[in-house]
């Protein structure tokens, strides 16, 4: 009997080989494998995809330049002694240069917005995760952006939320990183994130919290600013409201433990460190006597610097002006006590106080209050100068040169004291000047020099007396009425220029008309006090 197989090969067919059945533990594994297999492969595509688009977004990326209200900038002005007037602008900052901000202040900003600053590049996951914990479980606030991506999305980003402008704000901020310093970037932080009591940036919190410059905040003021940062619209009262100076201190005390433990400060200046006093908040009218002195000083500052008043308060300039606000404070209080007018009339004040032969007026009382009254008497009110003007036409050469500076019989009480100050000067003119120095950035702009000129010969001058002038004048329709009083005290360290005059007021369609003193002896006596105080400060 032949075989099988020669049966197939004589028939031409071909043999059948059995299958074994693959166990179900195998088969499974075999998919698995794959699956495994083609979803890496899946992610890897993936990933790379996303890798590419990250890498063209980020070479696609442009720095935007800061928003225009980034750029614009208050202009403050001081008094000669450095004392904060007050300020111009639509917004209150004033950009400093990272120099003026103390190493320890910069170093407290860090501890409390972000405190891998320093070594991160511009974003910070671990921050981001971070952040989103001590949500979860009730522990301190923490910001999940960086110092960098503060910047980004404050000053060159929109405040909108959405995941592809948070994801923009990431570019830039990878970008900024790598493409500026983190000293300039911190600058641009400083200079622009917002710190309550309507203060941006680093000099005007110092200002509205402390009144001091940037440069001069210590270590406990400096932690205090970065602890607000957090919440500046809740911290802003400190000081005024005992839960939140309380709530303020607790964080201030964590960025100062954060910064120890940074070793940005040591132990002992950790121990030492005091929660500071703050200014009262909030601050009071700044429309009252102080606008007077800056609307004057901020007409000649423009006029030095050969701009608009507008151009001059978006500047960012810092006017030194000439003015003792101490002194003007006073003469507002002693004001405040003037006679009575009479009935149907009103009694207005104007003091003027400059150096003579020098031309720096100290004091410019010009009205009660800037709001109910912006027009300055001191400066702009036309007063009949009467008797006044005598001992400026006697025989003495020093009063005959500056009789010549009064050329009209309703002077400005600034005009009469001028001339007053001329004559002490022994004919010494000095034109009157409110702006002692401009400096914006760190930069000096312009600095006052005395603009003076001789109206007598040196002989006759040195003739000339040099004592003490004390002098009262009066304006009036008769001998028992008396419409303006000028009291002058001047001497070569100062003259000061009284003067009061009533009025009707205006009503309706009727203008305001001169009216007589209602007590002349009690205004003679009060003109006289009001001149020897400032004179004597």
């Amino acid at each position: 009997m032949s075989s099988t197989t020669d049966v197939l090969h004589a028939t031409g067919e071909k043999p059948v080989r059995s299958r074994r059945r693959v166990p179900f533990r195998i088969r499974t594994r075999r998919r698995r494998a794959r699956w495994i297999r083609r979803a890496l492969i899946a992610v890897l595509t993936f990933l790379l995809a996303l890798c590419t688009a990250v890498v063209v977004a980020y070479q696609l990326t442009v720095i935007p330049a800061p928003h225009p209200e980034m750029v614009i900038q208050s202009t403050v002005f001081l008094d000669a002694s450095g004392q904060y007037l007050g300020r111009r602008g639509p917004v209150d900052r004033q950009d400093v240069p990272l120099s003026q901000v103390p190493r320890e202040v910069q170093d407290a900003v860090i501890a409390a917005e972000n405190r891998s600053f320093r070594t991160d590049s511009g974003v910070s996951p671990t921050a981001i995760l971070r952040a989103a914990w001590s949500t979860l479980s009730g522990a301190e606030r923490q910001g999940g952006s960086t110092i960098t991506q503060q910047y980004v999305k404050n000053a060159l980003l929109t405040p909108q939320q959405s995941l592809s402008r948070k994801a923009r704000e990431a570019l830039i901020a990878v970008k900024l990183d790598r493409t500026r310093a983190k000293d300039a970037i911190l600058q641009g932080y400083l200079n622009t994130v917002y710190f309550g009591r309507g203060a941006a940036g680093i000099e005007s919190a110092a200002r509205n919290y402390f009144g001091i410059n940037a440069k001069d905040l210590s270590l406990s003021q400096g932690a205090a600013l970065a602890a607000i940062i957090n919440l500046p619209s809740y911290y802003e009262r400190a000081g005024a409201d005992a839960k939140v100076t309380t709530t303020l201190q607790k964080r201030w005390a964590w960025v100062l433990d954060g910064m120890r433990a940074a070793g940005t400060i040591t132990a002992r200046e950790r121990a030492s460190a005091v929660f500071p006093a703050f200014r009262f908040y909030p601050p009071g009218d700044t429309d009252g006597q102080r606008q007077y002195l800056i609307d004057a000083a901020a007409a000649e500052a423009a006029d030095r610097l050969g701009i608009t008043q507008d151009q001059l308060a978006r500047g960012g300039y810092t006017v030194r002006t000439t003015f003792d606000i101490e002194a003007q404070d006073d003469t507002a209080q002693l004001v405040g006590h003037a006679p009575p007018a009479a009935k149907g009339t009103r009694l207005h004040t104007a003091v003027v106080a400059m150096i003579p032969g020098d031309g720096a007026i100290r004091v410019l009382y010009g009205g009660a209050d800037y709001a109910r009254q912006p027009f300055n008497d001191s400066v702009a009110g036309a007063v009949e100068a009467g008797s006044a003007l005598a001992p400026l036409r006697a025989t003495k050469p020093g009063a005959v040169a500056a009789a010549s500076l009064v050329r009209t019989a309703t002077p400005t009480p600034l005009q009469l004291a001028s001339a007053y100050a001329t004559a002490s000067a022994q004919g010494t003119y000095a034109k009157p000047y409110t702006v002692a120095k401009i400096t914006r950035g760190g930069r000096t702009r312009y600095t006052a020099h005395p603009d003076t000129r001789d109206l007598l010969p040196a002989a006759t001058a040195h003739a000339a007396p040099r004592g003490m002038t004390s002098y009262t004048g009066t304006a009036g329709s008769g001998a028992t009425t008396t419409r303006t009083l000028w009291h002058i005290e001047s001497d070569r360290q100062l003259s000061v220029t009284v003067a009061l005059f009533a009025e009707h007021p205006a009503k309706g369609k009727r203008a305001a008309t001169p009216a007589h003193l209602s007590d002349a002896s009690a205004a003679t006596g009060f003109a006289a006090g009001v001149a020897e105080r400032v004179r004597g400060r």
